[in-house]
């Protein structure tokens, strides 16, 4: 698992650009699917505790179902453009396929 991921930590601005950083392809992406999938794997995490927490809080889960819903639609195409890019970030990321 990615040292910047981590199940306890607010998703801070510094985080963001860390997690940023570490994920892209070229100097200056932001918008490549691996880093669009490493940001949406971070505010998962977040929320996964925060529900786990909070059992009634059935607004914040429904959040949380949207983000993993379009992570996987984000994951889905990577797979079908290029199987190597996901397979990696997969695995750098400590996702189930």
């Amino acid at each position: 698992m990615s040292s910047n991921i981590d199940n306890n930590l607010k998703v801070t601005k510094e985080l963001k650009q860390s997690t940023i950083k570490e994920y892209a392809i070229h100097e200056g992406d932001v918008g490549s699917p691996e880093v669009q999938v490493a940001i949406l794997t971070l505010r998962v995490k977040n929320l996964t505790n925060h529900v786990k927490e909070n059992k009634n809080d059935i607004h914040t889960k429904r959040g949380l179902l949207i983000l993993v819903e379009k992570r996987r639609r984000i994951l889905k195409y990577l797979k079908r453009i290029s199987e190597e890019r996901y397979n990696n970030l997969i695995k750098r990321l400590g996702l189930r396929k």
